[in-house]
């Protein structure tokens, strides 16, 4: 069993990432035409394809491809999200630089700073309908699962689980930031972009940790 993610892992984790949203970029994109500026799914699919085409063939740590991704989202992004989305792949980025490997408590010690800097610089708690709706629960699914000595892939399972049900509750929150907080009622039932793509974020760890697995 995979009980840690290498930089190859690492590789396979954020390219799967990019394959997943690729895929739902269609209904992200419809999803912000309720709830955002319906730029949503395009502005992450771009960015994921400026970012693929710049991996290393070789990572030297299990930051670099989330560097990778920082770099492109803070230069190039469109929109509101892609900054924040940057800088929530820069905390991966610093943590994994420092190891050869990232541990379940690595990935845990990175979900956590991400939150806070995404809390710090989008002002943004749970209950807001933001992404942090799906960043809280993960991260607390995972500090939970290191605590109890649980494998990596179990924590990473524990966290995609909580991300995908924080993600889903959005769509009965009303929104209090952004665009959103003026739509009102017109979003209620349409879960946010961004907590469903933190979602399918974790979902591609536990599928790269997973798939070493079998």
């Amino acid at each position: 069993m995979a009980d840690q993610l290498s930089p190859v892992l690492a590789d396979r984790w954020v390219r799967g990432f990019a394959a997943a949203v690729e895929d739902a970029g269609d209904r992200l994109t419809e999803m912000d035409r309720r709830s955002g500026d319906g730029d949503f799914g395009v502005n992450m699919t771009t960015g994921l394809r400026r970012a693929l085409a710049d991996l290393p063939d070789h990572p030297s740590s299990p930051g670099a491809p989330f560097q990778v991704l920082s770099d492109t989202f803070l230069s190039h992004s469109g929109g509101t999200s892609g900054p924040l989305f940057g800088m929530w792949f820069r905390d991966f980025a610093k943590v994994g630089a420092q190891v050869d490997f990232l541990t379940l408590g690595a990935v845990a010690e990175a979900s956590q700073k991400g939150w806070a800097t995404i809390t710090r610089l989008g002002s943004a708690k749970v209950g807001d309908r933001t992404m942090v709706d799906a960043i809280a629960p993960a991260t607390e699914a995972l500090q939970r699962s290191e605590q109890e000595a649980d494998s990596l892939e179990a924590g990473l399972r524990a966290a995609a689980e909580a991300a995908e049900r924080g993600a889903e509750d959005t769509s009965q929150i009303l929104g209090r930031k952004g665009r959103t907080s003026y739509v009102g009622e017109a979003a209620l039932g349409v879960p946010d972009p961004g907590a469903v793509t933190i979602g399918l974020f974790y979902r591609a760890a536990l599928d790269a940790v997973a798939g070493a697995s079998s």
